[in-house]
């Protein structure tokens, strides 16, 4: 979900915009489903069971040293300084155990990406406490259980640090990366009881995914049976990133939000968070916003489900795989490689809720890191190899130390910002680029860079974690019935 301040109540808002919007879907393009075939195991690290670190083959840094960075980045932002470092806090336990959650600090909320990527963490680096007490907060608070929400199964995308709601639908990243580390955690410790199941809890999330069922409803929605309705507030919510905004906007002589959306109740239909003609994870579930959103693609875990998930789907996310490297392609500008944030499902870039251009910005981020890291663990698509190289090049001839953090697609910078998880994430970028100055640069980069702090420690955070363990070799398929 977007890095974008939460003004009066993120996805919802930009769902009314779209109001009317839904276009007809086309039919699935040829490339994806001439390239759907028999599932196989590629050429990459899955086969091979080798996992390059690139720190080490090409900067000469040692796995002891690359390990122990992990390590300490991991303790700073679980266990770190509550004010300044950690994004990790315990909130007292119930009868499933310790409860957690992980908070984007700057927007002052809780939100599944985040929760989801901690999990991933957590379970590939073997903190089980940790994994489990963010499991339990997840399906505690954020998983919507009343039967008059047409959400019901999925989980709210946002929610307060005390647990009562900012949002009342979902977004699919969220669930993706759930479903992907209970399946990995059921291998790495086995399945327990009840919520700790996590090979049910898996192919649950897994089957809602592309089984839920299409369902209108009249807001205000709770979560949960017994909650009060969730009625959006009428200024935004508080957080220091609402506060730098009203700021400049004041200091500019803007009005400030800039954007309120219509505030008249009005049915909303929630159907499967995947388009099933396109084999594509949409931007959200509700029918009647468009498109889908490139970062949210997610083939090296396609594959995955295509072995271990639900059988009766395991086909559809074969398919899934090879649509979403096409969509990769398709999205990518051929000068630049920047992809938008959202995009119908022929590739073509939406635009955002405020009518402004389709651009690349702040989830757009995450996919040369998802392409990256399908390359490494499958190595079936050798057009990856393009795509890191044409972005990781447009981004050195900005600066690798200064590239702006948001984009039109042609390059022209939208921000002055350079942020720390998009560095980190382009990074990334050289597990499928070809060898060279620029490749080494990011990853020199990345490592000269210091583990984010301060208030935008969260989203920076988690993907500079993430980023460190994919480049070192230490984010892995876990499959104890492999070894």
């Amino acid at each position: 979900m977007s890095r974008a301040p939460i003004l009066l109540g993120g996805v919802t808002a930009i769902i009314i915009a779209w109001t009317g919007a839904a276009q007809a879907q086309q039919a699935p393009a040829a490339s994806a489903v001439a390239a759907a075939q028999a599932v196989d195991d590629g050429a990459g690290a899955y086969r091979t069971q080798r996992y390059h670190n690139l720190f080490a083959e090409r900067l000469g840094r040692s796995p002891q040293e690359t390990h122990a960075r992990i390590e300490s980045t991991f303790q700073r932002l679980f266990h770190g300084d509550g004010q300044e470092q950690r994004v990790y806090f315990e909130t007292g336990a119930n009868a499933n155990g310790t409860l957690a959650y992980i908070t984007d600090w700057a927007n002052n909320d809780v939100r599944t990406e985040g929760m989801s990527y901690g999990m991933m963490i957590a379970v590939q680096l073997d903190k089980k406490r940790e994994f489990d007490a963010l499991w339990n907060w997840s399906k505690t608070y954020m998983l919507t259980t009343d039967p008059a929400n047409p959400s019901r199964g999925y989980f709210a995308w946002s929610m307060n640090t005390d647990g009562t709601p900012r949002a009342t639908g979902a977004a699919p990243d969220g669930e993706e990366y759930y479903a992907m580390a209970l399946y990995f955690a059921a291998r790495r410790w086995g399945n327990g009881k009840g919520i700790y199941d996590y090979q049910r809890e898996a192919d649950t999330i897994l089957r809602g995914m592309r089984h839920h069922p299409v369902v209108t409803g009249l807001p205000p929605f709770r979560i949960h049976p017994g909650d009060a309705p969730f009625v959006e507030p009428d200024t935004p919510w508080p957080s220091p990133n609402n506060r730098r905004e009203q700021a400049a906007a004041d200091k500019a002589g803007k009005p400030w939000p800039l954007h309120r959306p219509r505030r008249e109740p009005r049915a909303v239909t929630v159907g499967p968070m995947v388009d099933e003609a396109h084999a594509m994870v949409r931007f959200v579930p509700e029918t009647f916003v468009p498109g889908s959103d490139p970062s949210y693609h997610l083939p090296a875990f396609y594959e995955l489900w295509a072995r271990w998930g639900p059988r009766e789907d395991r086909a559809f996310w074969a398919r899934a795989a090879a649509a979403s490297r096409d969509f990769f392609v398709k999205t990518a500008d051929p000068a630049t490689g920047l992809g938008p944030d959202r995009a119908d499902f022929d590739g073509t870039p939406l635009k955002s809720w405020d009518g402004s251009p389709g651009a690349f910005a702040y989830d757009s981020w995450r996919t040369i890191s998802n392409w990256s890291v399908d390359r490494s663990w499958w190595n079936k698509d050798p057009r990856q190899q393009g795509l890191s190289d044409r972005l990781q090049r447009f981004l050195a001839t900005q600066g690798v130390d200064r590239f702006a953090d948001r984009y039109t697609l042609d390059g022209k910078p939208l921000s002055d910002r350079h942020s720390t998880g998009m560095l980190a994430a382009a990074a990334v970028g050289s597990l499928a680029a070809t060898p060279g100055q620029v490749s080494d640069d990011f990853l020199r980069a990345l490592w000269d860079t210091p583990v984010p702090s301060g208030e935008q420690r969260y989203f920076d955070g988690m993907l500079y974690l993430m980023s460190m363990m994919h480049v070192a070799g230490e984010f892995r398929v876990i499959d104890t019935v492999r070894k």
